[in-house]
Formats: structure tokens, C-alpha cells, sequence
């Protein structure tokens, strides 16, 4: 009597396998490389007819009328619903269970001992559940290696297999096509849904009965040896043979059921495709499961040039680049949350919306910064056009852009972040600013108007406001604005070889009663904003720093957004100072920000390499951001604004600045001076 062998059983990763794997290891597994359960889902071998007729033909040959027509092999797929991220399978597929392992490295990965030990235990709680109660007869094991920088998977597939000594046998006739009842095979199949992999059958008094396999000996209990019949779903496309599943299944019968003797049913799909075993059975009792060793096993997949050994998926070449970069963006930060940071909140970064105002150096700089934080919408704001001075400063401009004239510089910095990153939404708006000191005639009182709600728009739809433009006035609107709308304002400035950065403090009346509010811009000026573009020289009209300035202050201005965002108490943050000092970096963290210090301002100087962390208090009579001017402008609107345009002692009268010198005077005539203090001072 011939042996049974069995077809080997194939894998089919879907690609939303590897993508559900990405998206597992970057946010959930990071470094833990531990055990995982995953599910498979096994579809049957099927055999396609020819399409044109309907019909195949027999094929005479020493198969003995096996149906002709295209085999189409089954397989044991994973996909998106494998690891969790999804649910429920196909109606024709069979959920099966198994065991995932991930590992960091390729040399883990590649190592022997790790796999072999893996399909050991494999093979041991499959030994296991046999003595109580099988679960499933066929687990199976899959090993796998992400390259998530280049989006290629090593993987691995083992179908652990207990080898029977003497194998089973079959008859001559070996394995023959269905001829029974069309309809009893419908039913079959259809008790094949709910069964799962394998059940067994039996007719009673002309009806149709199934049960599990672990109940063959109540199941079969006056039933004959010849007609006791398995059921399984199998997966091969050789039409003599069965599946590689049904290996597990006839070691569980002789066993643990003392089975020798069986009648076994193919369940494959495509009409005429399924087959029957008419008799299966062992020439000799196998040994008692309880006495016997260990059996050995067999089932790691062979690649596709028959080799036993790993195969290889690239899929980078076959992604969508702009879903590529998009995934690629974010990964150095989701990196960061393995070892380094896991407490950083990467979502509420990428979910801000900037608003930068202005496109020249700071700007540029700052747009990059941003995007490297995995931020997705900045929008730019600027009047100006792309000069020939512009690209060796301002990274975002090249030479292209300053023919004909130039092109405006908000809409050009956006279109180039678009070609950087296909992902960010950007756009530019080319608009010029109102500013106190530069009086608004009647005739542009319009234009002005429009302006000014265009930007109350902008500031609207955004949730930080970066300061960015070239004169002090410029950033007055944007000041006031911010306050009274209760957003993050992030302002830079340049000197030669200096900048400041700061936040500016909440709105007035926001802070709590026990914690001081944070000054603005303005709150050290004794002064009113004024115009200080005109009548300048030409060192004075261009920013006339060292190179390097820009960029700092520009990244310096970013990490304190981010730092800020990712404080407990955002924008009501209170001012970190320098390490050493009654706040540190530790206390911070434990406190606040999980990034360190949250200062309220730098002042760098790269003549002494040197950073000064500043706190300023905010300041009554602020021109920008005191209680005064907010509600003057809650109260008054556009007509507070155009009086600040166009007068120049006007905010000074609102805030009472001018009465400073005054009272400066005042204080001073009340002092007592000593004659002698005097004299001594006189004479030196």
C-alpha cells in the first residue's frame, strides 16, 4: 500500500499586513520583541473550470478520472485584520492561530537558535493541548525583521508538522474526485463555516450529522470503522494529494483517539474540486502518546528558490512616494518615543497649525524646524517680493525665483515646502501689515480694513502665530491680536550677532491669581511703537546679521513651541530659568514638560557663544498687551486701531506711558539729596 504524503502548505502576506506591522512596531511594540498571538486565515485549493464552456474535461491517465481544469493553490494569508487592527474573515477563509515574533535586529533574526526554539514551543503547546483540549491542529509561526526605513520585511512562515513513524497508508485507488450527493457537498461546506478547520461526518437515518474531531469515540460509537468520516478544508492544488493541515489532525485521531482506520473528505473549492480519501489507515498501532518520545517535527516554509531559508519583501518600490514620505516624515520622531522620550505627544505637534508672519530668513528657517517636527499646516505671511539677496539666506528661495521682478515671497515659500513635502498644507498671503506710525490716508482706509480682517482671520484658523518680520511696529497688530484671541505667540529678533526669542505671556485676567502673567514685546518700552523704516541708510534697510544668527533663533523658537505644547499647562506655563536655579530641567520635566525647560525668554549672543533665560513680568501700561489696549480694542475695534495708526501719542495717552515722565520727575523732586553727596560728586 502506497503512503500518504502531503503538499506543503504556501503563505500569502498582503501588503496590509506589512503596512499593520509598520504602524505596530513604530507606536506600540517599539523595542519589545516579545512573543505576540497572530491570526491567520487559511482558503482552500480550488479548481477553476474553463470559463468559455463551463465544463472540464476528465483527464484519463493514472490519476484515474481526476477533473481537468486550472488548480489554483490555497494558502495560509495574513492581513491587516492578523495583528489585531481588524476583525472577522472572509467567508471562505478559516481563522487560524499562531504565534508572531518580531525581532529588532537582522542578526536576531537570522540567528538559529531563536527560531528553532520558537518552532519548539510551537510544537510543544501543541503537544500540550492534545492531552486536554486541541484548540487548533494546525499553528503556525511566523518570524519576521522590519527595515522601516527602506520598507523591506524579512520573513519567516513555519507549519510545524508531527511526524508519524510508520506513516499512514491508503489504498490503490488513493485519492478520487466526489461522486456522491452535489447537495450533501453543500452541506458539507456549509457545516464547514461554522466547524473551522476539520469535523467529523456521519449519516443517521438518512440525515447529515457533524461533530467536533476531540468527540470521535462517542461521535462514532455505532458507527462503522469504513464509514467514520473526516472533514477538512485543504488548501493544496495537487489533485492526488491532501493538504499539509491534515498531517496535525490524523496524529491527534491515532494518538489521543486510537484511530487507525478513517475515511477522509477534501474540502476544496470550485465545482468538482473536492476529493475523497476512501481509506486511510496505519499498518501497526502507533505507541501510547504518554510512553513515547517526543515526536519530531517538520515545517518551516521553503523560499522561492526551494531553499530552506527566509524570504524578502521590498515594498518601497512599489509604494506611493507621497505616502512613502509621509510615513517616512514621521519616523525619526516616533524613534524618539522608543528609549529617549516616551512621554512626548507627537500627535498634538503635528496637529497644530502655524501661522508664520513673515517669509524672509526667520521665516524660512523656522517653516523647516517645523516640518522636521512632523507639523502639517503652516501658512505664510509676507509683502515682498524674492530679491537676488534672498536664496543664500533663505533656504526655501533659489535664483529661479527672483526673475521678473520676484516672485511674492509668502506664496513662493509655500510652493517650495510643497516640493520638499508633498504632505504639509501651506499656503502663502501676500499682505502688508497695519502698523502705529505709518498713518493710513482716508482714500486706503479700505484696504486697511480688509487687511486687518484678513490677519483677525488667519489668527482665527491658527493656533501658534509666529513673529518673523524685519521691524519692530510690524509686530504690534500681531501683539494685540494674540492676546485678545488667547493663542501662543512665538516672537524671534535678530541683532549682529545677538537674538532674542520669546513666548509671550496669556491674556489678561487668564492667569491664575498666585502666578504672575508673562510680559510681551513691548512690556519693557516706555515708548509707543513708531516708525522706524524711514529715513534709513542702506546697512540700516537690509538685516545685517552674522549668518548663523538666523538659524539659531529660528530653531530656538520652534523647541520652545514645542516644549511649551507639550507643558501640562501650556501657555499658562509658568517661566523656567536657567539649571541650578529654583526650577530645573528635572523639576520641569516632573511638572510640565517631559522636553525639559520652558523658558519665558532667550537672549543669545554668538560674539560669547552664550544664552541668557529671562523672565519678564507683564507690564501694566504694555502697549501691546495690557488690559488697557485689549479691551480698547474689544470695546472700539478697527476705530482704536486706525487712531493707533495714525496718531502717534495715542497709545501712549491709553496706557498712560506718557505720564511716566511725569511721575519719573516727580519722584525725582522728592528725593532729598545730601549737600555732600553732591560736592563729592561734583569734584570727582
Amino acid at each position: 500500500m502506497p503512503l500518504l504524503q502531503f503538499t506543503p502548505l504556501q503563505s500569502r502576506p498582503s501588503a496590509s499586513f506589512w503596512s499593520s506591522l509598520t504602524s505596530l512596531k513604530l507606536d506600540t511594540l517599539k523595542l519589545d520583541d516579545t512573543e505576540r498571538d497572530i491570526q491567520g486565515f487559511l482558503d482552500e485549493g480550488m479548481l477553476v473550470k474553463d470559463r468559455g464552456t463551463g465544463t472540464s474535461k476528465k483527464k484519463e491517465d493514472e490519476q484515474g478520472g481526476q477533473e481537468e481544469g486550472v488548480w489554483v493553490a490555497g494558502s495560509l494569508g495574513v492581513d491587516e485584520r492578523s495583528l489585531g487592527s481588524g476583525s472577522g474573515s472572509a467567508s471562505n477563509d478559516v481563522a487560524m492561530k499562531g504565534t508572531f515574533r518580531n525581532f529588532n535586529t537582522i542578526e536576531d533574526f537570522r540567528k538559529v537558535d531563536h527560531k528553532k526554539q520558537l518552532f519548539d514551543e510551537t510544537v510543544d503547546r501543541l503537544l500540550a493541548s492534545f492531552e486536554t483540549e486541541p484548540t487548533t491542529f494546525n499553528p503556525f509561526l511566523l518570524v519576521t525583521y522590519a527595515d522601516l526605513k527602506k520598507y523591506v520585511y524579512n520573513y519567516w512562515f513555519a507549519f510545524p508538522a508531527l511526524v508519524e513513524k510508520p506513516g499512514w497508508e491508503v489504498d490503490d485507488r488513493g485519492m478520487r474526485p466526489w461522486t456522491g450527493d452535489a447537495a450533501e457537498l453543500r452541506r458539507l461546506e456549509r457545516e464547514a463555516q461554522i466547524e473551522g478547520e476539520a469535523f467529523l461526518h456521519k449519516v443517521v437515518n438518512g440525515n447529515s450529522v457533524v461533530g467536533p474531531v476531540k468527540e470521535w469515540k462517542t461521535f462514532f460509537q455505532d458507527v462503522l470503522e469504513e464509514d467514520r468520516t473526516l472533514v477538512f478544508h485543504d488548501p493544496t492544488s495537487i489533485p492526488s494529494l491532501p493538504g499539509w493541515p491534515l498531517r496535525n489532525i490524523l496524529y491527534y485521531l491515532a494518538h489521543y483517539q486510537s484511530v487507525q482506520r478513517l475515511r477522509v473528505i477534501c474540502l476544496r473549492g470550485g465545482s468538482g474540486g473536492s476529493t475523497v480519501l476512501d481509506k486511510v489507515y496505519l499498518s501497526s498501532p502507533p505507541a501510547s502518546s504518554s510512553t513515547s518520545a517526543r515526536p519530531s517535527a517538520v515545517g518551516w516554509e521553503k523560499n522561492v528558490k526551494g531553499a530552506l531559508a527566509s524570504r524578502t519583501v521590498d515594498l518601497g518600490s512599489t509604494m506611493d512616494p507621497t505616502r512613502l514620505a509621509d510615513q517616512a516624515v514621521d519616523l525619526n520622531l516616533k524613534l524618539m518615543k522608543w528609549r529617549v522620550m516616551p512621554d512626548l505627544a507627537l500627535d498634538e505637534i503635528a496637529a497644530t497649525k502655524c501661522l508664520l508672519l513673515g517669509a524672509g530668513t526667520l521665516g524660512c528657517y523656522v517653516a523647516r524646524t517645523l516640518m522636521g517636527w512632523g507639523v502639517r499646516t503652516i501658512t505664510f505671511v509676507d509683502s515682498a517680493k524674492v530679491s537676488f539677496s534672498n536664496p543664500v539666506r533663505q533656504p526655501l528661495f533659489e535664483f529661479e525665483d527672483c526673475l521678473g521682478g520676484g516672485k511674492s515671497k509668502a506664496q513662493c515659500a509655500a510652493d517650495s515646502l510643497k516640493r520638499i513635502f508633498p504632505g504639509v498644507n501651506t499656503r502663502g498671503v501676500d499682505l502688508m501689515i497695519p502698523m502705529p506710525g505709518h498713518p493710513v490716508a482716508p482714500a486706503s482706509e479700505a484696504s486697511v480694513r480688509r487687511s486687518v480682517e484678513t490677519l483677525d482671520n488667519l489668527m482665527d484658523e491658527h493656533d501658534v502665530v509666529y513673529l518673523l518680520m524685519d521691524s519692530r511696529e510690524s509686530r504690534w497688530l500681531p501683539t494685540v491680536l494674540g492676546n485678545v484671541k488667547g493663542k501662543i505667540v512665538i516672537n524671534a529678533a535678530l541683532g549682529f550677532d545677538s537674538y532674542l526669542v520669546m513666548r509671550h505671556g496669556p491674556s489678561p485676567g487668564t492667569s491664575k491669581p498666585e502666578q504672575k502673567r508673562l510680559g510681551c514685546y513691548y512690556c519693557n518700552d516706555i515708548v509707543a511703537p513708531m516708525d522706524s523704516l524711514t529715513d534709513r541708510t542702506l546697512d540700516q534697510m537690509c538685516t545685517v546679521t552674522r549668518p548663523g544668527v538666523a538659524p539659531i533663533a529660528s530653531a530656538t523658537a520652534v523647541e520652545l513651541m514645542v516644549s511649551l505644547i507639550q507643558h501640562s499647562q501650556g501657555i499658562h506655563a509658568p517661566a523656567d530659568l536657567a539649571a541650578g536655579s529654583a526650577t530645573t530641567a528635572e523639576s520641569s520635566e516632573a511638572d510640565g514638560s517631559p522636553l525639559g525647560l520652558v523658558p519665558h525668554q532667550l537672549r543669545g549672543f554668538l560674539a560669547q557663544f552664550r544664552t541668557m533665560l529671562i523672565e519678564g513680568p507683564a507690564y501694566d501700561r504694555c502697549t501691546g498687551c495690557s488690559a488697557t489696549v485689549v479691551d480698547a480694542y474689544k470695546q472700539d475695534g478697527f476705530a482704536m486701531l486706525l487712531r493707533a495708526f495714525n496718531e502717534d501719542k495715542f497709545l501712549e495717552q491709553l496706557t498712560g506711558l506718557d505720564k511716566l515722565y511725569e511721575e519719573g520727575e516727580a519722584a525725582l523732586e522728592q528725593v532729598d539729596w545730601d549737600d555732600s553727596d553732591a560736592e563729592s560728586g561734583a569734584s570727582i
